[in-house]
Order: C-alpha cells, then structure tokens, then sequence
C-alpha cells in the first residue's frame, strides 16, 4: 500500500513538473542548465519528503501486519505500541483488544478442559487403585497360599508367578500415581516432583539434580498443579528426544511468584521448527495460570523450559 501510493504521488509531482517545464512561457523563452538544475532539485526534495511523510504514516500498518502474522494466544504479551493518532491509533487499540478477548477465551476453555481432564484421570487412578490393583493383590495372596503345599518345583515356577504379579502391581500403582500424585495434596509440590524425579530416575537412568525450595509462597491449588504437569511433561520430552544424561530440576521464589526451571544436557531443538504438542500443552497450562514460559536452548546444548506462576497474593 505504501508504494502504491507513494508511486501515484510521485507520478503526480513528475508530470506536474514537466508540465511546468515544456509548456510554453517565460520558463520555455529562458530556460537554461540552472533552471533544469533547479527544478530537477525541487522535484527530488518533493519526492524525497512525500516519501518519508508517508513512510512516517504507514509504519503502523506494516508494524501491525508483521504483529498479525505474527501473533500467538498463547504467547502471552503479543500487543501492538498504540502510539498514533486518527484512524490507525483506533486499529491499534481493536487489535490489542482483539488479542485480549482471544486470550482469556482461550485461558477459560483450557481451564474447563484441564478441570474435565483431570477429573477423567481421577476416575482412572481411582479404578486401578480399587480394582485393578485390589485384584492382583488377592491374586498374589493366592499365589502364596498354593505356595505353602506345592512341591519344590511347584514353588519355583509360583515365585516365578508372584514376581511377575508384583512387578506389575508396581506399574498399576506408579500409574495411579502418574494419573493423580496423592502427594501433591498431602505434603506439597515439592514433595510431589521430589518423588515424580526419583520415579522418571529409576524408568530412564538419566540422573536428575533437584533444587526444591521448600519454603515457598502459597500457591493456588490449580497452579500447583500445573506446575507438577509441565514438569511431568517436560521430563517426559527429555526422555523422548533429547537423550540426554542429566536433567536439573529446580523450584524457587521469585517475585510474588514460584519459579520452575528443567535443564537437560541433551542435543537440544531447532527453535525455528514447528512446536508439537507437547510443548503448546505446557504453553497452554502456563495461559491458565497466568504465568509466563520460556522454551529456550539450554547453557550446555539441550533446553530450558522456565514456567514462572504468580502467587495468590499477587
């Protein structure tokens, strides 16, 4: 649009002067090298100041097209600087309140979904904890009994029987845990990511270095929970793609907030590749809690992920 209109003024400039200068009249009876000269001049300062004034005009334009292609709900800041007058100012301020709107409608239906989703998970650790795992326990207290008048290779292959059993009672209850940490309500969320980091240790063998504050501010249940999420989904992307050998782990205060930080030492990502979903569903948690995430390069090659949440008193 600039150009366009920038090329019709100065067309209209050019043919204007050269009008002035072919047509006949004092201008055609003396026109000499210093009156081209002077005329050429005029026309280029005319062209050279209707560029910039229209330069000046339509920068708020470009600005604020390069911000639409640009824009990302769950980016969370994305505003345009209402810094004109007129018409374009009232375009600026839509837009930003446009994002606004996009932003918090977003937040809201995430929060339903995380609250249905959670709910769900509820349920399923519930039924494995009551059912699933109160039969394999009956199983292996079966198992025992028969143990007691078989005979001795009888009792080898029950042993046999009852590791199997226990090694997948183990499973049934870290998924319960996984689906509902039990220790997010009773000691905390340092307590819970504690445990959450030993269990991710013991599945990957990639050692895990913690810095859990323990005397942290108070958080609003739905944010703690959150926070114990993205970990979780944050080791789980280590384990998935960074092959990494070291992961560090830490939970502190910041400024009427609780900042959290995974560093892994793996082989890292390319920030201009397209996020999948698990990193737009830690985006997606920090809008909820009206935090603010950082998805970088780590210091030794692998990423950061820094989610900081505000406290309830903030």
């Amino acid at each position: 649009m600039f150009w366009r209109v920038f090329a019709a003024n100065a067309a209209i400039l050019i043919v204007g002067t050269l009008a002035l200068v072919v047509y006949p009249g004092p201008l055609h009876e003396h026109r000499a090298l210093f009156d081209l000269a002077v005329v050429i001049s005029a026309l280029l300062v005319m062209v050279v100041v209707n560029g910039l004034l229209l330069r000046r005009l339509f920068r708020p334009l470009e600005r604020l097209a390069e911000r639409m292609e640009t824009a990302d709900v769950l980016r969370g800041g994305q505003r345009v600087p209402v810094v004109s007058a007129g018409e374009i100012g009232a375009l600026e301020r839509t837009f930003n309140g446009m994002l606004d709107r996009l932003e918090r409608e977003r937040r809201n239906a995430a929060a339903h979904a995380l609250r249905a989703q959670e709910a769900e998970r509820v349920r399923l650790a519930r039924g494995l904890h009551d059912e699933v795992g109160q039969s394999m326990t009956a199983v292996l207290l079966q198992l025992k009994r028969l143990t007691a008048g078989a005979s001795p290779e009888q009792r080898s292959r029950l042993a046999e029987a009852q590791e199997v059993v226990k090694t997948s009672l183990e499973d049934v209850r870290r998924i319960a845990q996984e689906l509902r940490p039990e220790l997010l309500d009773h000691l905390g969320l340092a307590s819970a990511l504690a445990e959450l980091a030993s269990s991710f240790e013991q599945r990957t063998r990639v050692h895990v270095q913690r810095r859990l504050a323990r005397d942290l501010p108070s958080l609003d249940p739905q944010a703690e929970l959150i926070l114990y999420r993205v970990t979780q989904e944050s080791l789980t992307n280590v384990a998935r793609h960074a092959e990494a050998s070291r992961v560090m782990l830490s939970l502190e205060r910041g400024q009427r907030s609780v900042v959290l930080r995974v560093i892994d030492n793996g082989h890292g990502f390319d920030p201009e590749h397209v996020e999948g979903g698990g990193l737009r569903g830690i985006r997606e948690r920090a809008l909820i809690a009206g935090g603010a995430v950082a998805i970088e390069p780590g210091p030794e090659g692998g990423v950061e992920v820094r989610l900081e949440v505000p406290t309830e008193t903030a």
